[in-house]
């Protein structure tokens, strides 16, 4: 089921919108709105409820299906449901929370422990049910080997099937990372912000690595904080209002895409913005493919945009070497992508508009400014994990005992 390069965008999820109340469509810098699960409706909080959506009709429709008595099925595949219908005899919906190439996830009462819980409820073409069933056995193994709850990975509650739609049932948590920087108007979290959710999901994934999985499509919108509640502080560098969460507690979602050390390997995963090289090149891929990916997400909570805002596979290579350096002639040499290179080296026009782009919106690495031990310790984690040769890239077990993260471990 491989994919060709221009389905290079996000070919398996596809874009993702939440609810609001307002209709509003709000879509993210250098790139279109990807994918954002089961994100918490907080009546209560000060902030709006869900940062996305794409499809006023979809909003409107939700109000006007409140109140049928039956559900049914629309053209694409989507359960056509109503808010207040029961699904298993149990599962009572209140609210829609995301809409998505995959299906939808509303926000239901489980009537039997009268406690809030995300259904997503899949589309019922083939395709989506095989990538539903696939994350159902995932969750059930990650439920099986952290039977303790020790690890920050989504816990699937239950999974079961309404008018032909496979519904997977999961824990409640707040808005994703990316909803939450989005809100608070792309300001970067703190180094110290980022050292407590980078601990937590680098012993989540390092836990899925040990266990012969790959995650592959790491990003903020799939890394959602447990709670959503925050503190109005007044920042007198930037002069405005910053959004202080209360909890760092975050955790890992969306496994449909897992993949097992013995399955076939795709030749193309993740979303794009978090793509390593060696997928690009078509090199092959393993575990470490999540640790560029991480790399990527750390820098853009560091920064608060995304490192690498490319729609191009090309142009995307000559961002990193932009940020990184040349990328190593080895990796070029072993390429099936033969129109990337010449002379052995990335074929690019230094003098293009493309490359005028990069200039504007990618820094050399080197020329970033580092102003405390803290930020050099994190620069120098996230070099080791932006290496473009995975033998030399770190691994997440390895990464868990850099100096970065001393403060945590004592």
């Amino acid at each position: 089921m491989g994919r060709k390069e221009d389905d290079c965008e996000n070919w398996r999820n596809g874009d993702v919108c939440s609810y609001t109340q307002s209709g509003s469509c709000k879509q993210r810098r250098h790139q279109p709105p990807l994918d954002t699960h089961y994100s918490q409706s907080d009546e209560t909080s000060l902030r709006p409820d869900s940062a996305f959506l794409c499809n006023d009709a979809f909003s409107n429709n939700t109000a006007e299906t409140e109140g049928k008595d039956g559900d049914e099925e629309d053209e694409e595949g989507h359960l056509d449901y109503h808010i207040g219908l029961v699904m298993k005899g149990r599962y009572k919906v209140l609210s829609t929370l995301g809409e998505g190439a995959f299906g939808r996830v509303v926000e239901c009462i489980d009537t039997h422990k009268d406690e809030r819980v995300a259904v997503k409820i899949m589309r019922n073409f083939e395709t989506f049910c095989e990538v539903a069933r696939s994350e159902i056995a995932v969750l059930e193994e990650i439920n099986a080997l952290d039977d303790g709850n020790t690890f920050a990975c989504v816990r699937m509650l239950n999974w079961f099937e309404h008018e032909g739609h496979i519904c997977i049932v999961f824990e409640l948590l707040g808005l994703s990372t990316f909803e939450f920087l989005q809100q608070n108007n792309f300001l970067p979290f703190s180094v110290e912000q980022i050292r407590h959710m980078a601990f937590q999901i680098f012993r989540a994934v390092s836990f899925l690595h040990r266990n012969k999985m790959t995650h592959t499509d790491l990003k903020p919108e799939n890394i959602l904080f447990v709670c959503s509640d925050f503190d109005l502080e007044y920042d007198h560098i930037t002069m405005c209002e910053q959004r202080k969460p209360r909890s760092l507690d975050v955790k890992v979602v969306d496994f449909g895409t897992v993949t097992f050390d013995h399955q076939h390997h795709e030749s193309l995963v993740s979303t794009r913005h978090y793509r390593a090289p060696e997928v690009i090149l078509e090199l092959g891929w393993n575990q470490s493919c999540d640790v560029w990916s991480l790399g990527c997400v750390l820098f853009e909570f560091y920064l608060g945009q995304t490192l690498f805002p490319s729609h191009d596979c090309k142009e995307h290579l000559a961002m990193m070497e932009k940020v990184l350096g040349p990328i190593p002639s080895h990796l070029l040499q072993k390429t099936r992508k033969k129109h990337y290179v010449h002379n052995g080296r990335l074929n690019w026009d230094e003098w293009s508009s493309s490359d005028d782009y990069i200039r504007k919106h990618c820094q050399p690495l080197k020329h970033m400014k580092m102003k405390s031990e803290a930020e050099q310790q994190l620069f120098d984690l996230l070099s080791s994990m932006l290496e473009y040769d995975i033998c030399r890239r770190i691994t997440l077990e390895e990464a868990l005992w850099h100096p970065f993260f001393s403060p945590l471990r004592t």
